[in-house]
């Protein structure tokens, strides 16, 4: 089954921190450009960070020093190591094989999405 599933969201503290995965099977992930979004209540969807398939990293500037996006090949995974959480980052949060949500197609895979709630 071809699938794309995100996880290691939950509630965490301002200050705190979450590793979000985001795990492919049934297809190489590596060969793919990987972008996490972002959609918080009553707000559009946002890119915040991807990597392509070749190493290159891109950062939303609000998320840049903060967040470190990651490959593990080998488990066809990436990872979105986030820190120093702030309250504005509770969103549910997306992975696709694609840095551009619109650009999206029936021939691209995305999960479900995993929530992050930051409040104390």
């Amino acid at each position: 089954q071809v699938q794309l599933v995100e996880s290691g969201g939950g509630l965490v503290q301002p200050g705190g921190s979450l590793r979000l995965s985001c795990v492919a099977s049934g297809f190489t992930l590596s060969i793919h450009p990987v972008g996490w979004f972002r959609q918080a209540p009553g707000k559009s969807r946002e890119e915040i960070a991807c990597i392509a398939h070749d190493g290159n990293i891109i950062y939303r500037t609000s998320v840049k020093g903060r967040f470190t996006i990651s490959r593990d090949n080998a488990k066809n995974t990436v990872y979105l190591q986030m820190t120093n959480l702030k309250p504005e980052d509770t969103a549910v949060y997306y992975c696709a094989t694609d840095c551009e949500w619109e650009a999206l197609t029936p021939h691209h895979h995305w999960g479900q999405g995993t929530q992050v709630t930051v409040s104390s």
